[in-house]
C-alpha cells in the first residue's frame, strides 16, 4: 500500500542536484559519449567562400587515404524532403549561401583519419560578390511580417513625431550591439544510428521532441520511428532550441554509409553553423517633461539575417511594455546578407534591445537632472501600455528599491567622472530587466510503484540548468511524498512530448505537466485505497487545454541590476568591482539553482558588455575571432562581488507552481548597467558595445 502523506514542502528549498554525483564522478553520458558497436567518424567540409556555387569536388586524394569510407558532397548525398528551414538541406544543391557552410563530408574509421580526409578533399567554386555588412541606410533594408517568436514587426500609439516636436526634454541616440555567439563548454555534438526500426539520434539539444518532429519528415519516416536521446546537455544557450545543419549532416552520413556515424561541431565551425545574435543598429527617442515623465516613446532596430532563411529578432518589443508613455512607435528592419542566419542566444530581442533602452533612461535622466531610479519609478505603467492588459503581477519598483537599499545607492553623486580611488576612476549604474513568462503544452506520465516509489516521465532537457532537480521538488511536493521517493525521466523523445528549454518556460511548461500527472495520479491512488498493484498504476496529463485557455494577463518577470566599476583613465582598462541583480520571478522553485542560473545570466551580461564581438571580415565574409582565443568571454575572475537576490512575489495567475521562470532574466539589462556606471565612472558615454578602450581614451 502507497500512503500518501504531507512531508515539508519541497518548492522553495534548496535541494541539491538529483544527478550531481553522476556529473562530478563522470557517470553522467552526454552526446559524443555514446559508442554504439560499428562506429565511424564524420568530419563535415566547409564553404571557403562567402557566395557562390561549387564547381566540382575532387575527393581523389582523400579516398586514397586508409581507413576513408565515404566522401559525401551534393552530387552523391541521399536526397532528402525540402526543409522549411532551408538550413537544414545540407548538401542538396550547389549554391553557397555563406562562409563556413556545409559543402561537403568524409566519413572514416577513425576522426584522424576523418579529419586528414577533410583536409585533402578539393572543392572548387564559381564565385560571386557578397555583401556582409550591416547597416542602417542598406537598400535591402525591409519589414518583416513578424519578429520571433510571432510579435508583428511594428507598433504605434498616438502620434510620436507631434509628440517628440513639443517634448520639453528629448533625448535621440543610436546605440549599436555587434554578433555574438553562443559558446556552450558542450560543442554540438551526434551520433546517428539507423536501424531496421528506424532512426536514433544521440544528441545535445534543447529539445528532443523538436528534434524528433524536425528530423523524421526531412528522411520520409513517421514520427514514432526516430528516437532522440539526449539526457544530459553541456549547456545551450538557445543554440541548441532547433535542429540546426550538424543533426541531419550526421542522420545524412550514417543513411550514406550503412553504419552508426558520430559528427562533433568543432569550436571553429560553431562560429558558422549553429547560429549566434544578429548584429543591431538602434536608434532610441525619448521625450518627456522636465519632471521625466514621458510623452512618447520611438525605438527602431535593424538587423540582418541569411539569404536562405529569415530570422528577425524581437529586438524592440521589451519597449512596447516597460514604461508609460501615451505616444509610441517601435519598429523592425531586416536586410538578408551573405551570412548565416542568426538565431536564439540567451533572451534574444531583450538583450540588446534594453541594452539601447535603458542606456536612453539613463541618459534621460541626466538630461532631466532625476536620479535614475526615481526617473523609472515615475514611468511605471499601471497596465501594459500597448495591450491595455492588466499585469499578473509587476515588482519592477520593488526590485529598485531593494537593490538601492543593497547597493547604498543613497549616497551616490551622481555627478560623472570624479570620483578616484586607488588611481582609478569609479562609478556606479543601475538597469531594469524584464522578460516574458511563457508556457507552452507538454505531457507528463505519472507511475505509482508497488514498492512505494514514483517515476515521473517526460521528454524534459536539462541543459545544466537543474531541471531534473526542479522538476523533483515540483512532483514531490504534488504526490505529497519526499524528494527521494521520485525519480524523473527526461532528455528522451520516447517519452511523453514536451516544449523545448528555452525561453524560460521550461519549469512553467513541464511542470505544470507534472503536477496534473501527479495530481491525476494522486487521485487514482486514493480510489484504489493506496493499494498498488505489481505492475504499478500509471496516468498521464496533456496541458494543451490548459495552457490555451489561460486568463488574459501580461505576464512578466522583472528585475534590476546594479553596478560598480573601476576605469583606468590612463589605459580605458575596465573592471566591474560589484554586480547586484534583485529580481520579481514568481515563487523560485530551488534558489540554489535559482542563484546559478542568475548570477550566469549576470556575468554572461557583463560579458557582452566589455568584451563579446564577433568581428566580420567584409572581404572574405567571415567572423575573423572565430575561437576561444580571441572570442572573449567573461568568467568568474572578472567579477569578484556578484550577487543575485529575489522578492516574494505570489503570482496566481501563471501556473499550478506559481513560477515565472529565470534562465534569461539574468542578462537583460546587465550590459546596460555596466555602460551607464562606466558613464558614471568616466563622463564619457559609450553607446556601442562592447566598451573597449578605444572608446573611452580619446
Amino acid at each position: 500500500m502507497t500512503t500518501l502523506t504531507r512531508p515539508t514542502p519541497s518548492v522553495g528549498s534548496a535541494l541539491d542536484r538529483v544527478e550531481g554525483v553522476e556529473k562530478v564522478t563522470g557517470q553522467a553520458k552526454y552526446a559524443y559519449e555514446y559508442a554504439p558497436d560499428d562506429l565511424v567518424y564524420a568530419v563535415p567540409v566547409q564553404a571557403d567562400i562567402a557566395r557562390g556555387e561549387v564547381r566540382s569536388v575532387d575527393a581523389d586524394a582523400a579516398v586514397k587515404l586508409p581507413g576513408v569510407i565515404a566522401t559525401i558532397w551534393y552530387g552523391n548525398a541521399p536526397r532528402i524532403a525540402p526543409a522549411e528551414n532551408a538550413e537544414l538541406s545540407v548538401l542538396q544543391s550547389r549554391r553557397v549561401a555563406y562562409r563556413g557552410q556545409y559543402v561537403a563530408v568524409v566519413v572514416a574509421d577513425t576522426l584522424e583519419n576523418a579529419v586528414e580526409a577533410a583536409r585533402l578533399l578539393r572543392v572548387d567554386y564559381d564565385v560571386e560578390g557578397h555583401d556582409v555588412e550591416l547597416r542602417a541606410d542598406h537598400p535591402g533594408m525591409y519589414r518583416p511580417e513578424k519578429v520571433n517568436p510571432a510579435y508583428p514587426a511594428d507598433t504605434e500609439q498616438g502620434d510620436p513625431d507631434e509628440a517628440l516636436a513639443g517634448a520639453e526634454v528629448v533625448v535621440d541616440e543610436v546605440y549599436s550591439t555587434p554578433a555574438e555567439h553562443n559558446n556552450p563548454m558542450e560543442p554540438h555534438a551526434t551520433v546517428a544510428v539507423w536501424g531496421d526500426d528506424g532512426l536514433t539520434l544521440y544528441d545535445s539539444t534543447q529539445g528532443a521532441t523538436a528534434v524528433r518532429d524536425t528530423v523524421a519528415p526531412l528522411f520520409g519516416l513517421p514520427p514514432g520511428n526516430v528516437r532522440v536521446v539526449s539526457p544530459h546537455v553541456g549547456g545551450g544557450f538557445g543554440s541548441k532550441g532547433t535542429p540546426l545543419s550538424p543533426v541531419v549532416l550526421a542522420a545524412l552520413a550514417a543513411k550514406h554509409v550503412g553504419r552508426p556515424v558520430k559528427l562533433t561541431v568543432t569550436r571553429r565551425q560553431m562560429f558558422a553553423v549553429i547560429g549566434y545574435r544578429t548584429p543591431t543598429i538602434q536608434r532610441v527617442r525619448l521625450g518627456a517633461d522636465a519632471e521625466g515623465r514621458l510623452k512618447v516613446i520611438v525605438h527602431d532596430a535593424f538587423e540582418q539575417s541569411s539569404r536562405i532563411r529569415e530570422f528577425a529578432e524581437q529586438t524592440t518589443t521589451p519597449t512596447r511594455m516597460m514604461y508609460a508613455a501615451p505616444n509610441r512607435r517601435t519598429t523592425h528592419r531586416l536586410v538578408r546578407l551573405d551570412v548565416p542566419t542568426p538565431s536564439w542566444m540567451r533572451a534574444p530581442g531583450e538583450t540588446p534591445g534594453m541594452y539601447a533602452l535603458e542606456s536612453a533612461l539613463d541618459e534621460l535622466a541626466v538630461a532631466c537632472g532625476i536620479d535614475p531610479i526615481e526617473l523609472r519609478v515615475r514611468n511605471e505603467p499601471a497596465a501594459d501600455p500597448e495591450s491595455g492588459l492588466p499585469f499578473s503581477s509587476r515588482n519592477l519598483v520593488a526590485c529598485m528599491r531593494e537593490g538601492a537599499r543593497r547597493f547604498g545607492w543613497a549616497e551616490r553623486d551622481p555627478a560623472p567622472g570624479i570620483r578616484l580611488r586607488d588611481g582609478l576612476l569609479v562609478g556606479t549604474g543601475v538597469a531594469a530587466s524584464t522578460y516574458p513568462v511563457y508556457r507552452r503544452p507538454s505531457r507528463a506520465t505519472a507511475t505509482a510503484l508497488a514498492d512505494g516509489t514514483f517515476t515521473v516521465r517526460i521528454a524534459a532537457a536539462d541543459i545544466g540548468t537543474g531541471a531534473r532537480t526542479a522538476l523533483t521538488q515540483i512532483a514531490a511536493d504534488a504526490l505529497g511524498v519526499p524528494t527521494g521517493l521520485v525519480r524523473v525521466e527526461i532528455g528522451d523523445s520516447a517519452l511523453p512530448d514536451a516544449s523545448l528549454a528555452g525561453g524560460s518556460m521550461g519549469t512553467a511548461s513541464w511542470g505544470t505537466a507534472v503536477v496534473r500527472a501527479c495530481e491525476a495520479l494522486t487521485g487514482a491512488l486514493r480510489e484504489r485505497g493506496g493499494q498498488v498493484p505489481p505492475d504499478g498504476v500509471e496516468v498521464s496529463a496533456d496541458t494543451a487545454r490548459e495552457v490555451g485557455n489561460g486568463e488574459r494577463y501580461a505576464r512578466h518577470a522583472f528585475g534590476a541590476q546594479f553596478a560598480e566599476v573601476a576605469v583606468d583613465p590612463g589605459t580605458g582598462e575596465t573592471r566591474v568591482l560589484r554586480l547586484l541583480g534583485v529580481f520579481a520571478a514568481g515563487r523560485i522553485v530551488n534558489p540554489k539553482t535559482a542563484r546559478s542560473q542568475f548570477i550566469g545570466g549576470m556575468t554572461m551580461g557583463l560579458s557582452m558588455a566589455l568584451l563579446e564581438e564577433s568581428v566580420m571580415d567584409r572581404e572574405f565574409g567571415d567572423y575573423l575571432n572565430h575561437d576561444l582565443a580571441q572570442y572573449h568571454v567573461a568568467a568568474c575572475a572578472d567579477v569578484r562581488d556578484i550577487e543575485a537576490v529575489w522578492v516574494d512575489e505570489d503570482d496566481p495567475h501563471l501556473n499550478p507552481m506559481g513560477a515565472k521562470g529565470i534562465g534569461e532574466i539574468g542578462i537583460v539589462g546587465t550590459a546596460a548597467a555596466v555602460a551607464n556606471a562606466v558613464y558614471h565612472a568616466t563622463g564619457v558615454r559609450v553607446r556601442d558595445l562592447p566598451i573597449r578602450v578605444d572608446r573611452l581614451v580619446r
